[in-house]
């Protein structure tokens, strides 16, 4: 059994697991490539977080996803790298909207460069994935297109809160299927459309991913409470300090409006609706979050979520490929243990 990638997923053939680390390589290799630019500081600033490392969690989904075709086929490692640069460009923007510091155990590059540098490398890598994406014919440019706008409806969504009388757990759920999980489906769609996978399987890989997407986000929000920096690779309690109401905030917000809500519960809501941007109140709050039953229902609902994905999988043929993808659904639900 050989462990692949920063998420544990164990892999037990020598040939799958040898086809996954060649992809990723050359989605390494890919991803190198494609930022490159004429001027050296374009390159330095667009390289920072490709070589800051990172799990490539959707590259890994990329090729998992193609072993269900033909796995070599010549659009399964350019897809990989155009949703990899997608991904890296949102972070890059994510960044700058909540003044983080760190990303992935690195200075942001808002925090090395200024706000207006990061958000132009963010455009100049949209920018190469088009490129990428116009080889890969109007269909992959369509459906990147589509994930995209459901992307950024997502951020505005989140942006813009619940309209009244929408329950904020319901739309917090429909944000990250737009933010996170669109460009997930995204990963198992292009590795099953470009191996040339039958389009049943394609529609199952990609409702998979959206579903994997959103529990992968739902563990991110329970890490930020939970995990310290070294565990995360960015500053804990980021979107705390940011009033941005994560999935464990709206599940202890839904336990202090119930009739079941106590004064403590209250009263770490006071705190929560307080200006964070103090470190002491901002360790307060952290703390008394990390102690509290919202974050297990928080965890429970990582856990729901990894299910629905597994279930997807079940009208595909047993296979080491969809192993592995139910492998992924564990790893998940570990990272929010």
């Amino acid at each position: 059994m050989t462990v692949v990638g920063p998420f544990g997923l164990s892999v037990r053939d020598q040939a799958l697991e040898a086809d996954v680390q060649a992809g990723l390589a050359a989605v390494e290799e890919g991803l190198l490539e494609a930022t490159k630019s004429d001027v050296p500081f374009i390159t330095e600033s667009a390289q920072h977080l490709v070589r800051a490392g990172g799990k490539r969690f959707r590259p890994l989904l990329v090729m998992l996803a193609a072993q269900f075709g033909d796995p070599y086929s010549p659009g399964v490692v350019p897809s990989a790298v155009v949703v990899e640069l997608t991904h890296l460009a949102t972070l890059y923007h994510d960044d700058v909207m909540d003044e983080a510091d760190v990303r992935r155990g690195v200075a942001s590059a808002n925090a090395r460069w200024g706000n207006s540098v990061a958000v132009l490398t963010g455009d100049f890598l949209f920018a190469r994935a088009s490129h990428i994406l116009a080889d890969l014919g109007p269909e992959a440019v369509r459906i990147q297109a589509e994930a995209f706008e459901r992307l950024v409806t997502g951020q505005i969504l989140e942006t813009a809160g619940p309209r009244d009388g929408r329950d904020p757990i319901d739309h917090y759920l429909d944000v990250l299927a737009g933010k996170t999980g669109s460009l997930v489906a995204v990963a198992c769609r292009f590795g099953a459309m470009m191996s040339g996978a039958e389009e049943s399987t394609v529609s199952i890989l990609t409702q998979y991913g959206e579903r994997l997407g959103t529990a992968f986000q739902l563990a991110d929000d329970v890490l930020d409470i939970a995990s310290d920096s070294h565990e995360s690779g960015k500053t804990p309690g980021t979107d705390l300090r940011e009033g941005i109401p994560t999935l464990p905030v709206l599940r202890l917000r839904a336990r202090a409006e119930s009739a079941t809500g106590t004064p403590e519960d209250r009263a770490l809501c006071e705190l929560l609706a307080g200006d964070l941007t103090d470190d002491a109140r901002h360790a307060e709050a952290l703390a008394g979050l990390r102690a509290h039953p919202a974050l297990e229902e928080a965890r429970r609902d990582t856990v729901r979520y990894a299910e629905e994905a597994r279930a997807m999988l079940a009208p595909l043929p047993s296979c080491l490929a969809k192993s592995a993808l139910e492998g992924l659904c564990d790893a998940v639900v570990h990272r929010a243990g």
